[in-house]
């Protein structure tokens, strides 16, 4: 019988990006204690101007890749219509083949209104299949991929909201027949957010302070086997502010500071006996603290705010924190940096980034770079390049009204 033991190494890898170590949880240990979820590639950071800026975005300025960050920015954009196309290869410290890809379309209906559409693929590379020998038995390549559809619109003259619907599709396995009870997964979920933007004079400055926040990934949980195994997809709550500062006619310096947390159960710490082993009820291992992970999906995405084994002090310990300056000139070349922030027990994830853009015409060009504290970090020497493209800016538009 063949098995596919590549592929079971091959797991660890795909999550390696969010969630960087771990261990099992015992009695009253202390320790690390990350949250595990399926398909992470939908919360991966796709572009390089919030990559830029320690992964933040729900409150900057509108653009092309606002879906991710923030939908309900689409209604304050700039433009009549754009695109843009993102591209990162994954991991590259550890392998040479895995990329993620972002492509992203908008269109202003009115004043008021925007819609806008966009397609994520995650391509993790050609793994080795081998039989319970060790002979190859053929090359597979899984992938994953998203589709999203946005609704945009002002509420009031400062406020807007959105709402995404994003279908999520992924293949671990490829074509390969040697496990024949595991398909594709598949899942449905949606986004809101809510974005606001207030013009204002700081110290004599005409400033735009901003606020943002966007629920992610609220959809059903995804199944690979049957529905006795399913795992939650990164359901995500973000929220943070900007404040950007017109220096003069042509320099302006913007302050970003997002937080996220993830709405997924916390895994509870299992009771054991002296030997270390699971101490069970019925087959079932006990819980000695924390609460029941294999929750519905209600249950779980709401109950994820207080389900912590350690209490309020671990459920603090959840939360991310990013933060990022923006410098433009003449709203012609851009310098961003940033960092992000993950505690020790959840994950571990401490990095700087940078990065640079140029804007000229209907054209863009966004470049980041990630530069992690540790050495040999699987996300080190990370890259992403954005291409953007907008046409007819809203001044044109309403003097042509």
């Amino acid at each position: 019988m063949q098995t596919i033991k590549v592929f079971l190494l091959f797991i660890p890898i795909i999550w390696l990006p969010i969630f960087a170590k771990g261990q099992v949880r015992v009695t009253g240990q202390e320790g690390d204690n990350p949250i595990s979820v399926a398909v992470p590639f939908v919360s991966f950071a796709p572009d390089s101007r919030g990559s830029a800026l320690g992964d933040a975005g729900v409150a900057t300025s509108p653009d092309a890749q606002s879906i991710h960050w923030n939908n309900a920015k689409l209604a304050f954009i700039d433009f009549s219509s754009g695109f843009s196309f993102s591209y990162s290869p994954w991991l590259g410290n550890i392998v040479d083949d895995m990329s993620l890809n972002y492509i992203t379309y908008y269109k202003r209906i009115d004043q008021i209104q925007a819609f806008g559409i966009s397609m994520r693929y995650f391509d993790l590379g050609e793994i080795q299949l081998t039989d319970v020998t060790g002979l190859p038995i053929g090359i597979e390549n899984p992938r994953e991929l998203s589709f999203d559809a946005t609704y945009s619109r002002k509420l009031t003259e400062n406020l807007s909201g959105g709402l995404s619907i994003r279908y999520i599709w992924s293949n671990l396995l490829g074509n390969s027949t040697g496990a024949p009870s595991a398909n594709s997964g598949k899942s449905l979920a949606f986004d809101l957010g809510f974005y606001y933007v207030k013009p204002m004079v700081i110290s004599g400055l005409d400033s735009d302070f901003s606020l943002g926040a966007h629920i992610s990934n609220l959809g059903q949980k995804i199944s690979y086997t049957s529905e006795e195994f399913e795992d939650f997809i990164p359901a995500n709550l973000r929220i943070g502010t900007a404040l950007k500062m017109n220096l003069d006619q042509y320099n302006s310096f913007t302050f970003i500071f997002d937080i996220n947390k993830l709405l997924v159960p916390t895994p509870p710490i299992y009771e054991r006996d002296t030997n270390g082993d699971l101490v069970l009820d019925n087959g079932n291992p006990i819980i000695a603290s924390g609460k029941e992970p294999n929750r519905p999906f209600i249950s779980g995405t709401f109950g994820s705010f207080n389900d912590a084994p350690n209490g309020f002090i671990e459920e603090m310990q959840e939360l991310t924190f990013s933060v990022g300056t923006e410098y433009w000139y003449g709203e012609m070349v851009a310098a961003r940096v940033g960092y992000f922030y993950e505690h020790e027990n959840k994950g571990a994830r401490k990095y700087f980034t940078v990065g640079f853009g140029v804007r000229y015409s209907t054209f863009g060009l966004d470049l980041s770079y990630l530069i992690p504290q540790e050495q040999n970090n699987p996300l080190g020497d990370t890259l992403r390049l954005s291409f953007l493209f907008n046409f007819n800016k809203k001044e044109t538009l309403d003097t042509s009204s």
